[in-house]
């Protein structure tokens, strides 16, 4: 029988609330025992017939997955994964712009290279990527498995132009323009600085209005470019990113949105460097 919080909190649990496995209440700890797999024996006022029990039910629904919190990440992951798991490599790597070194596609990312298997994907030092990252990364090798997509054309565009961006422009301008503009208003240098840390090329000289331009080659057919204007007496910082007009054949709208805010993280770690 499977046990439900409710099902735990009533049967098994003493529903005195004494705080001694660590919680303020039994359905609190409860609810982390049947969803995170807190080990049922950390409550020391169960009979150990029912202890042993109960925690052989919780098992069987563990194995199952019933009531289990879902880890977003590493699902998100392994479904980028599978969308390559049949394709050609070496071929993806050609679309790419990177090359295969043994089993390895190699692939210039930002200011270095990635090492990509099936498996996973690392810097150069060997490191595996966060799963967001990686993620990120399989999607961009599984949209350039389904065709060779148009090559950049120099045109570009801000996040909003682009076909089914509205529900996340507010995401945009939360997560990205609005933390850039309070990291790095009245810090125009170190804003600069982070940029040529991250692997930034300048280019103020293509643009007339903004105080500071950077582009940065994300992979070789994907590039961002940060636009910042610096607060006056009569207006406020402001902050755009500009993409190729074919970046969605290279992304999707989920991973633009993550590189952005992934750029935004890179900024901001560099500022403190």
């Amino acid at each position: 029988m499977a046990l439900s919080v409710v099902d735990l909190y009533k049967k098994v649990l003493p529903k005195t609330n004494c705080k001694e496995c660590g919680f303020l209440t039994c359905l609190a700890f409860a609810s982390m025992v049947v969803s995170e797999k807190h080990p049922l024996q950390n409550c020391p006022h169960i009979a150990h017939e029912v202890l042993a029990w109960a925690e052989k039910e919780l098992e069987e629904q563990y194995c199952q997955g019933k009531w289990l919190k879902k880890d977003m990440a590493s699902e998100a992951l392994q479904l980028a994964k599978d969308k390559i798991a049949t394709e050609d490599l070496k071929k993806i790597g050609e679309r790419a712009g990177g090359k295969m070194e043994r089993d390895l596609l190699v692939l210039p990312y930002l200011n270095g290279y990635l090492h990509i298997d099936r498996n996973g994907v690392r810097d150069e030092a060997g490191n595996e990527l966060s799963r967001n990252e990686q993620t990120f990364v399989y999607i961009h090798m599984a949209m350039m498995a389904k065709a060779e997509a148009a090559k950049p054309t120099g045109n570009l565009k801000s996040f909003k132009e682009f076909p089914n961006t509205v529900s996340k422009a507010v995401s945009m301008r939360n997560h990205v323009e609005e933390p850039l503009k309070k990291a790095f208003s009245g810090n125009l240098a170190t804003l600069q600085s982070a940029c040529l840390q991250c692997g930034g090329t300048d280019v103020k000289d293509h643009y007339e209005s903004p105080n500071l331009a950077f582009s940065f080659q994300v992979f070789p057919s994907v590039a961002v470019t940060l636009l910042f204007w610096e607060a006056g007496e009569n207006f406020d910082a402001d902050v755009k990113l500009l993409f190729d007009e074919t970046v969605t054949g290279h992304l999707d709208i989920e991973a633009i949105m993550f590189l952005s805010e992934y750029l935004v993280d890179r900024l901001k770690a560099a500022r403190i460097r």
